[in-house]
């Protein structure tokens, strides 16, 4: 009897928490549709209910309030698309080449990963942070963030001697930082109409006109 109970509890809680993630994975689908089709001020974490069939209460129990909903989505858009997170990916990229071009043109194409489902979440960000205060300080910690990150991956291309000479290292995470912007992928992807491979592409061959040495390119 006991091992029976043992085996029914160890059920009951593995099919908890399967539909604890799919309550998840629906609110983060519904909450990224109305973000971005109403704006953030229009979204409540009402409709985000409804949209997800859940009730309010699941909502504020898995997330918290909608800030947190729109930090949750900017979280998952970083991690990309596959299992292990792309800054993992980026740092075993540029732990293992030998060469800096296949470094760069790796870091290009997970831009084309990331960047369609975070660059949009940040630009709300940004609109958003004119009139709320919630978003002003996400948007403060979204670009300190990405500063962090980018400084972290010119300390990995200087560290290899694959910079430029005279060229530092303050200003080549700047480089980094600007052709990684969710303003540059606006600009191209979203109002230009460019496909992701040639986004990618731009990408990878600027960083590396930028920021290698000219025998390295």
């Amino acid at each position: 009897m006991p091992r029976h109970v043992k085996t029914s509890r160890s059920y009951d809680s593995s099919a908890r928490r399967r539909q604890a993630e799919a309550n998840r994975q629906a609110i983060l689908a519904a909450a990224h549709e109305h973000f971005l089709q109403y704006g953030y001020a229009a979204t409540t974490v009402a409709a985000v209910a409804r949209a997800a069939g859940v009730s309010t209460e699941t909502v504020y129990k898995a997330f918290g309030p909608k800030r947190a909903l729109v930090r949750a989505l900017w979280e998952r858009g970083l991690e990309g698309r596959q299992p292990v997170p792309a800054p993992e990916r980026s740092d075993r990229l540029s732990a293992t080449e030998q060469d800096p071009r296949t470094v760069l043109t790796g870091w290009g194409r997970l831009t084309t990963e990331v960047a369609p489902e975070a660059a949009p979440i940040i630009l709300l960000i940004r609109d958003a942070a004119a009139q709320d205060p919630d978003m002003t300080t996400l948007l403060a910690e979204v670009e300190q963030q990405r500063r962090d990150r980018m400084r972290h991956n010119a300390e990995r291309l200087a560290a290899q001697g694959w910079l430029k000479p005279g060229l530092e290292l303050a200003r080549a995470a700047d480089i980094l930082w600007t052709y990684s912007s969710p303003e540059l992928y606006e600009l191209l992807v979203l109002k230009s109409g460019w496909p992701l491979p040639a986004y990618g592409d731009f990408i990878s061959s600027a960083l590396a006109a930028a920021l290698l040495d000219h025998d390295l390119r």
